[in-house]
């Protein structure tokens, strides 16, 4: 493998610390001043997040209701309509220079769901593509989201995945906009966790598949990347 991906772990975040820092990343690779592609891996409080594609109807309680359920609520420049983070999904953000792998991004976000599926896949659950919507399934539940942006062809936002996340927090809005969408996590989908099969906590384990699932998708090495410093969220 050619291509490194340095992966920063930046463990619980609050969200417009790691939105700031995302542009900031991309603004410094565009210009050159870091040389290889990066994977920050996040985990968020609470927040919902509008893409440009976000409909009225995506959003059935008011901005005062959800910021009193204790959800942030954030305009961003990503493709895609409303999404929810929250503890116990696993929030990948890939600054990645698709000029040096492929300009396309319809293959980008293919290979985002490839990788996702290779990682469940290695921890025994068949997820798989619905044709037609962006994302990762299994059974016809929805377990992983993609949204992204990308700025003369470095990339930003990215995906989420579903470990152990509480579902219940997607009944604030209609996920990703499709009406009747069910969602799931690992910890949902998953057989053999408690039979010794996989050794440590179960996000722990997801990250980890998920880094080798990234790295087969993208032909790519994996090395540990410097924590940068997080600026206040204003």
């Amino acid at each position: 493998m050619s291509r490194v991906v340095r992966v920063i772990d930046l463990g619980r975040q609050p969200y417009l610390p790691v939105l700031e820092l995302q542009r900031r990343l991309v603004r410094a690779r565009i210009e050159g001043e870091i040389s290889d592609d990066l994977l920050l891996l996040v985990e968020h409080d609470l927040v919902v997040t509008l893409g440009r594609g976000t409909q009225q109807t995506s959003l059935p309680l008011p901005e005062p209701a959800l910021r009193a359920q204790g959800f942030e609520v954030v305009e961003v420049e990503r493709g895609g309509d409303v999404t929810v983070h929250a503890p116990g999904q696993l929030v990948g953000y890939p600054i990645i220079d698709l000029q040096q792998h492929r300009p396309d991004l319809h293959w980008y976000l293919r290979q985002l769901e490839e990788a996702m599926i290779r990682g469940l896949a290695g921890m025994g659950i068949g997820a798989e593509r619905n044709p037609g919507r962006t994302g990762v399934w299994v059974g016809g539940r929805k377990i992983g989201s993609i949204g992204v942006h990308v700025k003369r062809w470095v990339t930003l936002h990215g995906f989420a995945l579903n470990v152990t996340t509480d579902l219940r927090v997607f009944n604030v809005v209609v996920p990703c906009g499709i009406s009747g969408v069910v969602m799931t996590s690992v910890e949902r989908e998953i057989v053999g966790w408690s039979n010794g099969r996989f050794v440590g906590s179960l996000f722990d384990t997801t990250k980890q598949e998920i880094l080798a699932g990234f790295s087969g998708a993208f032909d790519a090495e994996m090395v540990p990347g410097v924590v940068p410093e997080l600026a206040p969220a204003e």
